[in-house]
């Protein structure tokens, strides 16, 4: 028999009972979808992190509390040991080759009038944090100065997010004051969009001078000092000379100070596992979708006794019972997996609309090519016993 016959054989068998094979391919097309829709998600949040790190400039360099990789406490928590003074010195040893800001960070509560967010980010850095971090931008007003910075003036900078939570209608903050925690600081301009790392908002955030932030919330230790070389040719020695500066206090599991493509290289070690892991765990549904392929096949198989024992009475070969059986498989598994693809894809361009997502021609091609494996795997036993019924024993089947 041809191919094409055996195909068409195999379309009517799948036709005549439309019920049980939707149900049959429905296992191939969950699985199918899950590992383009988790893949596209992973990517889409890789896409995402790259973009914002590229925003923050090539010569970008930072130094964050405790050893990636490295040594924890005794409660597997990694001691905060970076203090004022060692931004100091490497302010000082990096003068001519880049500009050196450090931070502290908190979650606190902001509120304007009746307006009130409980989940703002506050920033307290120098003046010349714009320098260091390209990211920050403005829309409307300025950043605070030197002397406004050093003074520990309460004065400050808010975030997108912070604007339209605590300013509506839109009403211009600049001038106005906000209530940071039990104080007070004036705004003196609005910062432009960041969008979201991790799902993390980067625009509900306010900035502050340095000695304000520490002196309200008793905050001694630095969460990051962010460095920006004056040239990609420096970032190396800058790096450097960070390492040799900072070890003359602190060990080596104290700190990391990281340039922006190791950042890179970690985010991408990250979601590339993440995508394999989640694709994987939605690769398990496939398998139950080809059990369950088997299965039907099985029943078809003993169904279809008495056609197969007639087929081979009127000359079918043991192979073309065969083949007939496993195309059959195969096109359930195809069609599931075809049908999985563009439900995928759909759902992954509609989430786009939310959350970025990004489409990958590895995860299609695997996840059918998977499908259709799944389709031969468990097909070849059902097709087996099929062509191996004897004629006469088949026929007085009842």
């Amino acid at each position: 028999m041809s191919f094409e016959e055996i195909f068409k054989i195999a379309i009517n068998a799948i036709l005549s009972n439309k019920v049980r094979a939707f149900l049959t391919m429905l296992g191939i097309m969950i699985g199918v979808l899950s590992v383009i829709l988790l893949v596209a998600l992973v990517s889409g949040l890789k896409t995402s992190i790259t973009s914002q790190l590229e925003g923050l400039g090539s010569n970008a360099v930072f130094v964050i509390p405790g050893r990636i990789g490295g040594a924890r406490s005794p409660g597997g928590i990694q001691a905060n040991r970076l203090i004022l003074q060692d931004a100091r010195n490497l302010q000082n040893k990096l003068a001519a080759e880049a500009e050196v800001s450090p931070a502290v960070q908190k979650t606190i509560k902001t509120q304007y009038l009746n307006k009130s967010d409980k989940n703002t980010a506050i920033f307290g850095t120098e003046a010349n944090f714009p320098l260091t971090l390209q990211a920050v931008k403005m829309t409307e007003g300025r950043f605070f100065n030197n002397s406004e910075a050093q003074s520990g003036k309460r004065v400050m900078v808010i975030g997108q997010t912070v604007f339209k939570n605590l300013f509506q209608n839109g009403d211009s903050p600049i001038g106005k004051s906000i209530q940071v925690g039990n104080l007070r600081y004036k705004v003196i301009g609005i910062l432009a969009s960041r969008g979201s790392i991790f799902g993390q908002d980067q625009d509900n955030v306010v900035i502050a001078p340095l000695p304000a932030v520490q002196r309200q919330f008793g905050i001694t230790n630095l969460n990051t000092i962010y460095i920006n070389a004056k040239s990609p040719d420096l970032v190396d020695d800058v790096k450097k000379k960070t390492t040799a500066s900072l070890l003359k206090r602190l060990s080596e599991d104290d700190f990391t100070v990281q340039d922006q493509g190791q950042t890179l290289s970690t985010i991408n070690q990250i979601t590339g596992i993440l995508s394999l892991g989640l694709g994987g765990i939605a690769a398990i549904s496939l398998i139950v979708g080809g059990i369950g392929i088997m299965n039907i096949m099985l029943v078809s198989v003993t169904e279809r006794t008495r056609e197969i024992g007639l087929r081979k009475a009127l000359g079918a070969k043991p192979r073309d019972i065969r083949n007939q059986f496993l195309v059959e498989a195969l096109t359930l598994s195809g069609l599931g997996g075809i049908i999985g693809i563009i439900l995928g894809i759909l759902i992954a361009l509609l989430i786009n609309n939310i959350i970025q997502t990004t489409i990958t021609w590895w995860s299609i091609a695997a996840s059918f090519g998977f499908s259709v494996i799944v389709g031969v795997i468990f097909g070849v036993a059902p097709a087996i016993r099929a062509s191996k019924l004897d004629p006469i024993q088949a026929l007085r089947y009842e």
